[in-house]
């Protein structure tokens, strides 16, 4: 599994003393983090469009993750959604004007100049696109066909979808031409995700991702009370499907991000723990045969 790189969506959480972190510690919570898990999903960064302007990194934030981590850790960045999102700022009508728009996204990129040997995948979220914002997934595709393009090639990048009906065979293939890797999503309305990687194929452009978001956030925030220690909805059907396939992609040579949420089952760190005792299991089985 040298090719699998297993981390949580975010990380300050004090409910994972005992977990991840040494109760008591002064460390920083990050600098603690990569003593475990050899990447993360950085989120902070994804909420930046605002009514009349767009927010960057602070350089100071990224400094800091470069220095809690060491050479060989990962970053799975979520890029602005001052790029992702077609309309403006609570707007269902008025254009987002810095939507994939380039130069926005060199600004971004120079804030993190720091972390970019660190950076595993930059990833494009964008949310459920309808006919009110792209009369089909075409004229989509050709925007965001006419985007990459602009963008340096040395850098690794993925594309997130919440559409399930968008996403068919023809879909990875457009990605995989322009080495543009997908992020499988488990939650949202999207298929499970042993149905992504099938409809997928062999067109898995590495590196890619899978999210272990989960459905109702509200619910399990509820039930878990702001503490994120014990699994609260456990999903282990999925976690089983999938093992052998992440098993075989990784066999294959594909760098997979498995990026993984609190609520998905109601504690990231404990989720990894079973999803990698089912992958050794499976790894275990295929010696034996």
């Amino acid at each position: 599994m040298d090719t699998m790189h297993f981390g949580t969506c975010s990380w300050k959480y004090e409910s994972w003393d005992g977990l991840v972190y040494e109760p008591g510690s002064s460390k920083r919570y990050l600098a603690q983090y990569a003593n475990t898990y050899d990447s993360v999903e950085v989120d902070r960064w994804f909420w930046s469009l605002g009514k009349r302007s767009y927010g960057l990194p602070d350089p100071h934030d990224v400094r800091e993750y470069d220095q809690d981590t060491p050479d060989s850790f990962k970053f799975t960045i979520k890029c602005p959604n001052t790029l992702t999102l077609p309309f403006s700022y609570q707007s269902k009508t008025e254009p987002n004007p810095w939507f994939l728009d380039a130069e926005v996204f060199y600004r971004f990129i120079e804030t993190l100049e720091p972390l970019i040997p660190k950076i595993g995948l930059l990833m494009f979220q964008f949310g459920y696109l309808n006919r009110s914002m792209f009369k089909d997934r075409d004229e989509f595709l050709e925007s965001l066909d006419r985007f990459f393009s602009l963008l340096p090639d040395s850098l690794p990048y993925a594309v997130e979808l919440r559409n399930p009906a968008w996403m068919d065979t023809s879909y990875f293939s457009f990605l995989e031409e322009r080495q543009i890797g997908p992020v499988l999503l488990s939650g949202y309305w999207m298929d499970d995700l042993d149905t992504q990687l099938q409809r997928a194929g062999s067109h898995l452009h590495s590196p890619f991702c899978v999210r272990l978001h989960g459905e109702d956030r509200k619910e399990i925030e509820k039930e878990s009370g702001g503490k994120w220690d014990r699994i609260l909805e456990s999903h282990d059907q999925e976690l089983i499907a999938i093992a052998p396939r992440l098993v075989k992609l990784a066999q294959e040579g594909k760098v997979i991000y498995i990026n993984v949420n609190n609520h998905y089952e109601g504690s990231a760190p404990l989720t990894i723990s079973k999803l990698m005792n089912y992958l050794r299991e499976t790894e275990a089985d295929d010696v034996r045969i």
